[in-house]
């Protein structure tokens, strides 16, 4: 059985993934990704480097904490780089000097461009707290706070587990559960009544490892078959799909 709000009876949390499902800055993060990624292979394999791609974006990247992308990525093309640290200037030939360019980058766009909400998502999350259910924002982004601050939505997560405090936790980003478990254990609530909402297989295999009541899949840029063979429940493109009646 489903509520009006297109969920099982029995969950009392949902937890929102911010860029892509909250906010259109996946396209932001992408394309930075791809700046980055592109100088670095330029500049080490020459005129002749193999671009940075969106299947590697989906892949390797999209949904991981920064270094972890930087990581994963450069390892699909046998590249191993020192870690740095984490103040590590943007120039720098290591994993966080990497991953510092691309948030330089993300913060540069996001200054020029502004952000803007799926007014979708928000509808649903408002639908979601009149339902009585409680909520989270789940990002491994560590500019979650302001961005939610910047569309006036910080006021719609009773918990925020981002970049800074999987930090402050040791928690290990996606696809590890670990965050999504940090979120429903602060809403205290089990992870069997709690649903998970996100647009990056990296996320989908955090659900469903986490064994999470219910996970959907928000389907952006063309992944539906992706996302649900990554564990998805249902997929959307818009969560006014799923109801957002309370």
């Amino acid at each position: 059985m489903t509520t009006q709000l297109g969920l099982p009876e029995d969950i009392q949390a949902c937890l929102f993934d911010l860029d892509g499902v909250v906010t259109r800055t996946a396209v932001v993060h992408a394309a930075a990704w791809k700046e980055t990624f592109d100088a670095f292979l330029r500049e080490r394999d020459g005129a002749d480097f193999r671009p940075f791609t969106d299947s590697d974006y989906g892949e390797y990247v999209d949904g991981r904490p920064r270094a972890d992308g930087v990581r994963t990525f450069l390892a699909s093309r046998g590249v191993e780089l020192p870690e740095g640290g984490l103040d590590d200037p943007p120039d720098a030939r290591t994993v966080n000097g990497i991953g510092n360019r691309k948030n330089e980058l993300v913060l540069e766009k996001i200054r020029t461009d502004g952000v803007e909400p799926y007014e979708g998502t928000l509808r649903y999350v408002d639908a979601v707290r009149a339902a009585g259910l409680a909520t989270a924002i789940v990002s491994s982004s560590a500019n979650t706070r302001d961005v939610l601050r910047s569309i006036d939505a910080e006021r719609l997560f009773d918990v925020r587990i981002d970049g800074v405090v999987a930090r402050e936790r040791r928690l290990p980003g996606k696809p590890h559960p670990d965050t999504f478990l940090a979120a429903a254990r602060d809403l205290g609530v089990e992870p069997a009544r709690a649903a998970v909402f996100e647009d990056a297989l990296a996320g989908m295999d955090a659900g469903r490892s986490g064994h999470f009541g219910y996970v959907v899949g928000v389907d952006r840029v063309g992944q539906t078959d992706a996302l649900y063979a990554h564990g998805a429940d249902r997929v959307v493109k818009d969560l006014d799909e799923l109801g957002g009646r309370a």
